[in-house]
């Protein structure tokens, strides 16, 4: 409960700062601080539930990680039809807060990183938070030396690779769990 809360904190924080800084990459952190968080609530709300109810909870978690994408890939275009250079110490000072909060769910995570299915993905959004949150501050310190914009740009697309496959892979398994053949009598 006390991940789902911090990533929930993190994604207002986020969101924030990517509006003060302008910065897509900010927006790709915020975003998947919110899909964490609903990714978590739904997942404490499965524990001990059947397969398949697992599976639909999992077929909508595919669904907000292709949403997430949506978002960036949206924010990526207009952010290349309308240049501009982030403020790089409001990106840096929300990246930096986001990876200790990241940290601190790693942390309490990882006593359950081989659990069940939900719980052992739970760990890992939790740690793939914490690259990317290393990858946004990298970002801020690469906008701020270089006085420029595309870093950011390079990173958000990254992020959205990367939403992009994650979204196929959970897309997929859920798909597979619902709508396998029934084994034959």
């Amino acid at each position: 409960m006390v991940v789902l809360v911090i990533n929930a904190a993190t994604f207002f924080m986020m969101l924030a700062a990517a509006l003060l800084s302008g910065s897509s990459s900010l927006l790709s952190g915020a975003l998947d601080n919110f899909g964490d968080a609903v990714t978590y609530a739904l997942s404490f709300a499965v524990v001990g539930a059947t397969g398949m109810a697992k599976a639909r909870v999992a077929l909508f978690k595919g669904l907000l990680i292709l949403s997430a994408a949506a978002a960036v890939a949206f924010q990526i275009g207009w952010r290349l039809l309308h240049p501009g250079i982030p403020i790089a110490e409001t990106m840096g000072l929300a990246a930096l807060v986001n990876l200790a909060a990241n940290l601190v769910c790693l942390w309490l995570l990882t006593p359950y990183r081989a659990g069940d299915v939900n719980m052992s993905s739970a760990w890992e959004c939790s740690r793939n938070d914490v690259m990317e949150g290393v990858a946004v501050i990298l970002t801020a310190v690469a906008v701020w030396a270089f006085g420029s914009g595309w870093p950011d740009v390079v990173v958000a697309i990254g992020l959205l690779i990367l939403f992009l496959r994650s979204a196929v892979r959970v897309l997929g398994t859920a798909w597979r769990k619902l709508y396998a053949p029934l084994p034959e009598s």
